[in-house]
């Protein structure tokens, strides 16, 4: 049976203007709607009680006993974290609950969802590129940062790029063997979209770290999907940001393991020049 928590965060983006409200009364205090009556549950969203019959019926519920069964359920699963939204009433140990239970949440969820055969394609474009770019702009922009430090270490030519001007003219330049990563969370920031259709345009193979279905998604030669649902509108993303870093070092170990042999001397080279750096004792 699915987790009714993943159902809501899953169909969350599918939901009327009312079913939201019903769902994110239920993701702000999960324990709470298990003892709660339907009259009391449409009084705390503020919606009708037909309305929180719907909610139940969109997320595959047969109604609302069903789904507080489901929910109690999915609560007692052993390793279930919730998502819940922060308040601005929580308290500093209710905010460090939130952010650490609904990061584990998501990379739960990642890890449930992602796409082998979307990074293993990855991987494939990664291992032959002549140059690998990583494009990323705002709270992506240190991911791209991140990929460098990461990727430079396997001795191919790589850089990231959080300059529009210079995507720009990179992805114009693009060559076939050449591989764009585009970092981001909503697929939706235009001047991205722009680039990456640039770089397909002349040839160069992009992958996509983003929502699947969005318009970047849709330029891309690849997407690797990233299942988060953060209100973008309000606050900076930090799951999101997480779970990029967490599909980079999955793309670095991949791309490893495609190479073997012919990287590990790069790896001691770099760790050598490093030893000077550290201190001992």
């Amino acid at each position: 049976m699915t987790d009714v928590i993943e159902l809501i965060q899953t169909h969350f983006a599918q939901l009327s203007k009312s079913e939201k409200k019903v769902a994110e009364a239920i993701l702000a205090a999960p324990e709470n709607a298990i003892h709660t009556s339907i009259a009391s549950m449409a009084i705390l969203a503020g919606v009708s009680e037909p309305t929180v019959n719907r909610f139940c019926r969109s997320i595959q519920c047969k109604g609302f006993p069903d789904f507080k069964l489901r929910l109690a359920q999915s609560l007692a699963s052993t390793g279930s974290f919730v998502r819940r939204e922060i308040s601005a009433q929580d308290d500093m140990g209710t905010v460090v609950e939130k952010v650490i239970h609904s990061t584990i949440s998501s990379l739960q969820e990642l890890e449930k969802q992602i796409d082998h055969h979307a990074l293993r394609q990855s991987v494939d474009i990664l291992s032959h590129a002549s140059r690998i770019h990583f494009y990323g702009l705002g709270a992506s922009g240190p991911v791209a940062h991140d990929a460098l430090n990461k990727f430079f270490r396997l001795g191919m030519p790589v850089d990231a790029t959080t300059d529009y001007l210079m995507q720009k003219m990179t992805a114009a330049m693009a060559q076939p063997d050449s591989a764009f990563v585009v970092i981001s969370y909503t697929g939706r920031t235009q001047p991205l979209i722009e680039v990456a259709a640039e770089a397909a345009t002349n040839g160069g193979k992009v992958i996509a770290l983003t929502t699947p279905g969005s318009p970047l998604s849709e330029v891309a030669t690849v997407t690797v999907g990233v299942p988060t649902r953060e209100n973008t509108d309000l606050f900076t993303p930090m799951v999101s940001r997480m779970l990029h870093l967490t599909l980079i070092d999955i793309l670095m170990t991949g791309v490893t393991l495609a190479k073997g042999e012919s990287v590990e001397e790069n790896f001691r080279k770099v760790k050598g020049a490093l030893s000077s750096t550290r201190r001992m004792s």
